[in-house]
């Protein structure tokens, strides 16, 4: 029922209280499939970093109930979905509150942007930036309390890892993300809107997945469509060309996804280096290269 990948990962980073958590899941799901009138399909588990997914069966209608480690708020996930209803993102059908788990709209796994040559895929995920912007609804994390920490934290985490990074780098970052901060909106955002969490299906052609709900500037979800298939950019011109088809394709102010961009991949790149990546540094260096 629990993919060995998964579970070996989970306890690694957990320990034994990913141990038991993962212990819980076979109770949870039933309990679920009883309070849904659902029913396991029997295909294969599903699993992305904090989560697990189960394909399923409701009404005769395919659906998937999807169960989350604690990190992942899945409250400010079903707010999100609740807002945009079905609208350019995976239709929330339940929410199982106690067990941090929701029932959704089944899309094919087996089909992303990540399927598509770049540009192409960039024109339909700015597009949807475009139609995820709309109000927030409340209590959502809000990006200028975000941009105010990455601020004034990306000083100290450089010096704790002994400067990596070019000093010019980390002042841009912390006065871009001061200016992010200051002048930030309320719109609904996806934060971890990348080109494998968008997925074909049949009631829309395109869904994204998997929100990470905060509320600001559209251009927020811009970085993560910038660095994740970069490799795919021949050089710093196509960067370019990635960035401003983004931009276009989401009626975006293009300043402002310059800063986030570099904002973000300098905070992450920051991060990677401190749990010991080694590939996304370098594409994170090869955007600040490109954009600063």
């Amino acid at each position: 029922m629990i993919p060995d990948a998964f579970a070996h990962e989970m306890i690694r980073r957990s320990g034994d209280a990913g141990r038991d958590w993962l212990r819980s899941v076979p109770g949870r799901v039933e309990r679920l499939c009883r309070q849904w009138d659902a029913e396991l399909t029997g295909e294969p588990t599903l699993y992305g970093d904090v989560n697990l997914v189960f394909p399923a069966r409701r009404a005769g209608a395919g659906c998937v109930i999807k169960i989350c480690w604690h990190e992942h708020r899945t409250s400010d996930e079903a707010a999100a979905l609740r807002t945009w209803d079905g609208r350019g993102a995976v239709h929330l059908l339940d929410v199982g509150p106690a067990d941090n788990a929701v029932l959704l709209e089944r899309l094919d796994a087996g089909r992303s942007l990540r399927d598509l040559d770049l540009l192409p895929a960039a024109e339909i995920a700015g597009g949807l930036i475009r139609t995820l912007t709309v109000p927030a609804p409340a209590g959502i994390p809000r990006l200028s309390a975000i941009a105010a920490e990455i601020a004034a934290t990306v000083s100290p985490r450089q010096r704790a890892l002994g400067d990596p990074l070019p000093a010019r780098w980390i002042d841009l970052t912390a006065a871009l993300a001061t200016d992010l901060g200051i002048a930030a909106g309320d719109d609904l955002v996806h934060a971890d809107l990348h080109y494998g969490n968008v997925l074909a299906g049949t009631r829309l052609p395109w869904s994204a997945i998997d929100p990470k709900a905060v509320a600001g500037d559209p251009e927020h979800s811009v970085p993560e469509l910038m660095w994740t298939r970069i490799d795919d950019a021949a050089d710093d011109a196509a960067v370019g060309e990635l960035l401003g088809v983004l931009v276009a394709a989401g009626k975006l102010d293009a300043e402002k996804a310059r800063a986030w961009t570099i904002v973000r991949a300098v905070d992450y790149w920051l991060w990677a280096l401190g749990v010991g990546f080694t590939e996304d540094p370098v594409r994170c260096r090869r955007l600040v290269e490109a954009l600063a």
